[in-house]
C-alpha cells in the first residue's frame, strides 16, 4: 500500500521533461510505490502553445500520453499524471481542460479528471496576472476510483481553496486525495501547507500533495513543498525545492480508528443545498 509524490521543475521542453519524469518514476518504482502522482504541468511548464499540444495527443500523435502508457506498462505502476493539456474525449477540436489522467499498470486509462476550479487570480510577484481560463476550459465532474493504495479522489492545484469538493469527494468514499500542484511561490508560502493540511483534516484523507518546485521559463517561481499528509494532518514528508521523490504508506488501520474516533462524515450539518437567503440591502 506504498504510494510516492513526485516534485519536479519542469521547462518548456518537454521531452527534456518527460525523460525527468520517466527517471523519478523509476526512483519510485524501486522504492516500492505502487501508485506515483506526477506535478501539475509536470510535461509542459510555460509552453504558449497548449491547444496544439492538447490536439496533438488527442490526435495521437503527441508524446505524452504514449510515453505515459509505456512508463506505467514497464515500471508495473499506478500513475496520476500531474495535468496534461487535453480537449473533451468527444471533441477533439473543443478548448483544452488541465486533465488529470489515472492509468493502472498496465497503461490503461482508469479516469480522467479536469481541473474544475482555474487560476484566474492576480499574485504580488514578476507576473502579476494569471488567467488559466484562457487555455483550458472547467471541468464539470467530481471523480474517484479504485487503486491498490485505497479508492482516490482526484483535484489539482488550485482546487485545494474549494473544501466543498473535498467533501464531495469523501462522500464518494476516498480515502486518500491527490493534488498535483504548481503554486506560485507567493500564494504558496502563504497557503499552501495550511490548505493541504485543512483539506486532510477535514475529510480525513491522505492528501498526497504533488507540486512544481523552483524557477521555469518566463520568470514563473514555483512553491513546492510537495508532501504527504495524513488523516490526522500529520505531515509525513516533505520536499521544500528542487526534484524530489517521496514515499509512503497508507496505514487503513489507523485510518478507520481516525474515523470511527471522530465521525465527521456522520456530523456534517450541511449535507443539501442552502436555501438563498433575501438580496441583501445596499448600505446608502
Amino acid at each position: 500500500m506504498s504510494f510516492a509524490v513526485i516534485q519536479m521543475v519542469s521547462q518548456d521542453d518537454v521531452l527534456a521533461n518527460l525523460s525527468a519524469a520517466r527517471r523519478l518514476l523509476e526512483q519510485a518504482a524501486a522504492g516500492g510505490a505502487r501508485l506515483a502522482v506526477l506535478p501539475e504541468n509536470f510535461a509542459a511548464m510555460g509552453r504558449r502553445d497548449l491547444a496544439a499540444l492538447g490536439r496533438a495527443e488527442a490526435d495521437g500523435t503527441g508524446p505524452i500520453l504514449p510515453w505515459l502508457k509505456q512508463a506505467a506498462r514497464d515500471l508495473r505502476l499506478w500513475i496520476v499524471a500531474g495535468t496534461i493539456p487535453l480537449p473533451p474525449d468527444d471533441r477533439p477540436a473543443a478548448k483544452a481542460h488541465a486533465c488529470s489522467l489515472l492509468v493502472d499498470e498496465r497503461g490503461e486509462r482508469v479516469v480522467r479528471y479536469d481541473k474544475l476550479h482555474l487560476f484566474d487570480v492576480d499574485v504580488a510577484d514578476s507576473r502579476g496576472r494569471y488567467r488559466e481560463s484562457d487555455d483550458y476550459a472547467f471541468g464539470g465532474q467530481v471523480v474517484v476510483a479504485d487503486t491498490p493504495v485505497g479508492r482516490l479522489g482526484l483535484t489539482v492545484c488550485y482546487d485545494l481553496r474549494f473544501p466543498e469538493l473535498y467533501s464531495r469527494l469523501r462522500e464518494a468514499g476516498a480515502e486518500l486525495i491527490t493534488a498535483p500542484a504548481a503554486f506560485t511561490a507567493v500564494t504558496g508560502a502563504a497557503h499552501w501547507q495550511v490548505l493541504t493540511r485543512a483539506r486532510a483534516i477535514e475529510t480525513q484523507c491522505y492528501v498526497l500533495a504533488a507540486g512544481q518546485g523552483g524557477s521555469h521559463p518566463g520568470g514563473r517561481e514555483t512553491f513546492g513543498h510537495s508532501a504527504l499528509i495524513d488523516p490526522w494532518g500529520r505531515v509525513l514528508a516533505e520536499q521544500p525545492q528542487g526534484e524530489a521523490v517521496l514515499l509512503g504508506q497508507r496505514d487503513a488501520e489507523e485510518q478507520a480508528a481516525i474515523r470511527q474516533r471522530m465521525p465527521i462524515a456522520r456530523h456534517r450539518r450541511f449535507l443539501a443545498p442552502v436555501e438563498p437567503g433575501p438580496a441583501p440591502t445596499e448600505n446608502l
